[in-house]
């Protein structure tokens, strides 16, 4: 890229020269008039079009902003920025697009939500509500083996459970899954429920099953237990390809800024997330009852249109 502006630019003053000197009539290139600020202000320039936008470092991304996950998840779904179909003819857009908005909306690690059983998928609440869903999670398929609970939106709940529904469903018509020889022998179950079932007659709760197990687990209508599949009918286990891949569609095709996204940068972009709420609401309740006691309405609308974690950065003497 640096080549390329390099390059533009000195064709570009060699024009402006031309015209100058009566040689050629106009430029072949097209400007676009940009504010940039400096320590005099904001001035007005001009940009050639023709040199290109330089992508941010994909190393020194550490998480996705709103515009970004709002990208990423409409290229899992292979939609574009504009959320029209954008000509991928890749497969299993549902299942993709559902695991990701899932794993942004709840802060999953890789192997939890790549081994999580549609037994242990929380269920979805009667009514639509915008508080969160509690998901608790197993310790075999956690970090350090150690039990916890996170939290999942309605929205990204719902759909997970249409995929499920719908699109898992239907590539499980009439199939039987067959573990793979190598996992070990099929593990029957019998009786299943929120909690565990029965395999080979001996009840087992599915806190107990480790990763490898649950690739093992047959449900009594003959398909896995995981909650995705791929299109023979098989767990789907290669999450990390599917977000690289989509990540590398997006930066060749409509962002070239864009990050090589991973399972763990999904992690970090809910923690941010989650951040922001908390800071927003707090600020917001904050605004509010300055207002309620009728005093300083300048803090009130600072504290409702201003950036609170901006003005953490850029306090001197103190640390975000």
């Amino acid at each position: 890229m640096s080549t390329w502006d390099l390059n533009v630019k000195t064709v570009a003053r060699f024009y402006a020269w031309a015209v100058d000197q009566g040689f050629c009539s106009a430029q072949p290139f097209t400007y676009a008039v940009v504010r940039r600020y400096t320590e005099a202000g904001v001035q007005q320039t001009r940009r050639n079009t023709a040199t290109l936008r330089r992508a941010k470092a994909h190393s020194k991304v550490k998480y996705l902003d709103a515009d970004f996950r709002r990208l990423f998840l409409q290229g899992l779904g292979g939609l574009g920025p504009d959320g029209e179909p954008d000509g991928f003819r890749g497969r299993h857009l549902g299942r993709n697009a559902a695991m990701g908005r899932l794993v942004i909306s709840s802060g999953l690690r890789a192997q939890e939500f790549t081994h999580l059983l549609t037994y242990e998928l929380p269920g979805l609440p009667a009514r639509r509500s915008a508080v969160p869903v509690r998901f608790p999670l197993a310790a075999q398929i956690t970090k350090g083996k150690k039990a916890r609970e996170t939290w999942v939106s309605y929205e990204a709940l719902e759909e997970f459970w249409q995929y499920i529904e719908l699109d898992r469903a239907a590539v499980q018509l009439g199939r039987e899954y067959v573990p793979d020889q190598r996992l070990g022998p099929r593990l029957v179950i019998s009786a299943p429920d929120w909690e565990g079932a029965k395999i080979d007659g001996r009840r087992v709760s599915w806190r107990k099953l480790t990763p490898e197990e649950r690739l093992q687990l047959v449900t009594p209508e003959g398909t896995p237990a995981i909650n995705a599949v791929q299109s023979n009918g098989s767990p789907f286990t290669d999450w990390a390809t599917t977000f690289r891949r989509t990540s590398v569609r997006i930066r060749r095709d409509f962002e070239p800024r864009f990050p090589t996204v991973g399972p763990h940068l999904l992690r970090h972009t809910f923690a941010m997330a989650t951040l922001e709420k908390l800071v927003k609401g707090h600020y917001a309740r904050a605004a509010a009852l300055i207002a309620d006691v009728d005093e300083d309405a300048a803090l009130a609308l600072y504290l409702t249109k201003q950036d609170p974690m901006l003005c953490c950065v850029t306090c001197s003497g103190t640390r975000a």
